[in-house]
């Protein structure tokens, strides 16, 4: 009679074998598990960094556009300017212009209130006595005070052989413009 009490040896054995058939198969299981994990790891992170390198080239592409709307804004500021800038300086060359053709001719002298100058090679003293009036200046001509109107033209000999001539230009409250030339006297 035989115990059944007791696995037989084979039994035992084949249970034995049994258990470490589902050791190994569970090993390989968490072994594949973990490699699909790894793999669901390094998938997943490459599709995140698709995501973001996508995500900073469209940002680039925004500031890309922005940045060329306002290069073209400063380019069409700089034209303007430059327009301007070509304006103001054919302004300026007709003033300058302007300017040089109402510069005083020779021997005009520019006479301001209480001032006195020389003039014709140092042959005459000029010199303005106060501010000038509404329709008159004092002028002082070689210590000879004169009154004298705009256009008015007065002749003086500093000495025997020099007769001069001073002419008021114009004038206003802060200066007068006159002229004074000599020249030989003529013979009597």
């Amino acid at each position: 009679m035989t115990d059944t009490s007791r696995p037989s040896v084979h039994t035992r054995h084949s249970a034995s074998r049994s258990h470490q058939r589902r050791g190994l198969w569970a090993q390989r299981r968490r072994r594949a598990l973990l490699i699909a994990f790894i793999a669901a790891l390094v998938l997943g992170s490459y599709v995140l960094g698709l995501e973001l390198a996508h995500r900073d080239v469209a940002a680039t592409s925004q500031m890309i556009q922005q940045l060329r709307a306002e290069s073209q804004k400063l380019n069409k500021q700089v034209a303007e300017q430059a327009a301007s800038y070509a304006a103001l300086q054919a302004k300026f060359a007709s003033a300058q212009t302007a300017m040089n053709e109402m510069k005083p001719a020779d021997n005009t002298y520019d006479l301001k209130p209480n001032q006195s100058i020389l003039v014709a090679d140092g042959r005459l003293t000029l010199g303005l006595i106060g501010s000038p009036g509404n329709d008159s200046i004092n002028i002082n001509i070689n210590g000879k005070r004169q009154s004298a109107a705009p256009g008015d033209v007065i002749s003086v000999a500093p000495d025997a052989s020099t007769a001069c001539q001073i002419a008021i230009q114009s004038f206003d409250m802060f200066h007068a413009m006159v002229t004074a030339s000599c020249t030989p006297a003529k013979a009597r």
